[in-house]
């Protein structure tokens, strides 16, 4: 199958849009893992300390 093929098929453009926002959606859903969260907390603080030294 070649880019043409591709092209001439909205079915095939159709189905891989759907399982995108599938997976993509999906993994938005998802809880953010501890380490982040623990980076955004660290962050959050370094902003807040830097902002009461102004």
């Amino acid at each position: 199958m070649n880019q043409k093929d591709n092209d001439s098929d909205p079915r095939i453009a159709a189905l891989i849009d759907q399982n995108l926002k599938r997976v993509y959606s999906d993994l938005v859903q998802e809880e953010l893992p501890d380490r982040f969260k623990d980076l955004l907390a660290i962050l959050k603080a370094q902003d807040a300390e830097q902002a009461g030294k102004r």
